[in-house]
């Protein structure tokens, strides 16, 4: 099932799979898929990234927000990490910040299957929101790297 792409969050880093690897829900999770994208709220000039969990009800998608299970944040913390590291070192390789026959950046296993993290290739101004998402993403290099610096310290603790 694929993630909507005409509403006002527009995905571009996706999950289509999340459903397969939802923790204790996984096989039967209403929790289809994740993305980053461009966010809801962005005004015109300032554009920023948010982090969705799409939810459908079996018979369409649901807007209701929901508070996310500690793996949940963890899974989304890979998703933005995996993507934070596409952009480093593979995006500029390709014309568009993308591979358009490859659109697949990784599977990232998890309980016996594996998170399929890829570019969104179903959204229609992918070119623009790619640019536009990498833009934002390097304006909040500092931010993340912080965040993922002290992430990595504690989970070195963690070991």
């Amino acid at each position: 099932m694929d993630i909507p792409t005409t509403l006002k969050h527009k995905p571009v880093i996706v999950v289509d799979n999340y459903e397969n690897v939802d923790g204790r829900n996984a096989y039967s999770s209403d929790a289809k898929g994740l993305s980053l994208g461009l966010a809801q709220w962005n005004d015109r000039g300032k554009v920023d990234i948010s982090a969705k969990v799409w939810r459908h009800t079996g018979e369409k998608w649901s807007r209701q927000s929901e508070e996310l299970p500690l793996y949940r944040v963890l899974d989304l913390a890979i998703l933005i990490a995996r993507a934070r590291l596409y952009f480093k070192e593979d995006a500029y390789r390709h014309e568009g910040l993308h591979d358009r026959q490859h659109p697949l950046i990784d599977r990232v296993p998890l309980q016996g299957d594996a998170m399929s993290v890829a570019v969104c290739e179903s959204n229609e101004h992918i070119d623009e929101d790619i640019a536009l998402f990498y833009e934002a993403l390097a304006r909040d290099d500092e931010l993340l790297g912080e965040r993922f610096h002290a992430l990595a310290d504690i989970l070195e603790k963690l070991r």
